[in-house]
């Protein structure tokens, strides 16, 4: 078991999330080392242009090792081959990335390739959910680690026409750039949400997460907590929290809260209807601690946590 979806919050190309997170999945393929980066999420072309020259200077490295990346632009003239192509290469492409810009903007316009050109708004949806059963990256930055959630994390404050992420991580729900003094905005999330996993991510920093069936029926869930502190440029010290000592921050509803280090790990079991979750947090170190109680947990592996759910 490994990451199909990563969702991240960094101030630039930090090396140890962009390369051996996302670039080295693209290249582990014999024959298929693409990477397709989408930027639809911000307003315009130039928009869009810029979204993409933002990672474009970093995917350059690694076109010697054989890396094809390449942009899909929105605009609203696409002809239904330029979407045939599209489609197809969602599917197919090893790593695909969901740029930054304005979370509601991008989710609309990706729904509508398969409503406007296939009335099928749930195409594109669907497509990423097969991604992730067949063992592909989606990577969501900005208003893309928006859109792989459950939630929007704006929605709690706004009425949103369409408050959902496209779900590969379930039932979680993200902050960018967290930094303290912003813990209030977790906590909203967590008395809101849930049911939801409500995370605050630093500079820089982010989640892995794999999900899928077990035979029972319930949903298992692997998250890996990631801190990158790779940045090393004096003058960009301030931008990245990872080096302060920030934590990735998590609230529970009621309150109290748990700061989690790179390396740790937490596995959820949830029934299909979310009416309770079963949370074992596995330290970066090995210990095996139930998330309710912040105790020994009962469990002393993931096959055994399986095993009895």
């Amino acid at each position: 078991m490994r990451p199909t979806a990563l969702i991240y919050s960094s101030h630039d190309r930090s090396e140890y999330i962009h390369r051996d997170f996302i670039i080295e999945r693209a290249l582990e393929s014999w024959d298929n080392k693409t990477l397709m980066h989408l930027p639809m999420s911000q307003k315009n072309q130039g928009s869009q242009e810029w979204d993409f020259g933002n990672f474009q200077w970093y995917y350059r490295k690694f076109k010697q090792y054989g890396l094809d990346y390449f942009p899909f632009y929105w605009n609203d003239n696409l002809r239904r081959e330029d979407v045939d192509l599209f489609f197809h290469m969602l599917w197919d492409t090893q790593v695909v990335v969901l740029g930054g810009g304005n979370s509601s903007l991008g989710l609309r316009r990706y729904k509508d390739l398969g409503k406007l050109y296939y009335n099928d708004g749930d195409l594109f949806e669907r497509i990423l959910h097969e991604r992730q059963d067949r063992g592909l990256l989606t990577v969501g930055f900005s208003a893309g680690a928006d859109q792989l959630c459950e939630y929007l994390s704006s929605s709690i404050d706004y009425d949103l026409e369409d408050p959902y992420g496209f779900g590969l991580a379930r039932n979680i729900v993200t902050t960018l750039h967290h930094e303290p003094g912003r813990e209030e905005t977790i906590y909203k999330l967590a008395v809101n949400l849930p049911h939801c996993m409500s995370f605050g991510l630093p500079n820089d920093s982010g989640i892995g997460v794999d999900q899928d069936y077990l035979p029972s029926g319930n949903i298992w869930q692997i998250i890996w907590f990631i801190e990158d502190r790779s940045w090393d440029i004096p003058a960009h010290q301030w931008h990245i929290k990872t080096r302060q000592g920030v934590k990735i921050l998590s609230y529970y509803p009621d309150g109290r809260s748990w700061s989690f280090n790179g390396g740790d790990m937490m596995v959820r079991i949830m029934p299909p209807d979310n009416s309770w979750q079963n949370v074992t947090v596995i330290t970066n170190q090995g210990d095996f601690l139930d998330y309710w109680t912040q105790g020994r947990s009962q469990y002393s592996s993931i096959e055994e946590i399986f095993y009895n759910h």
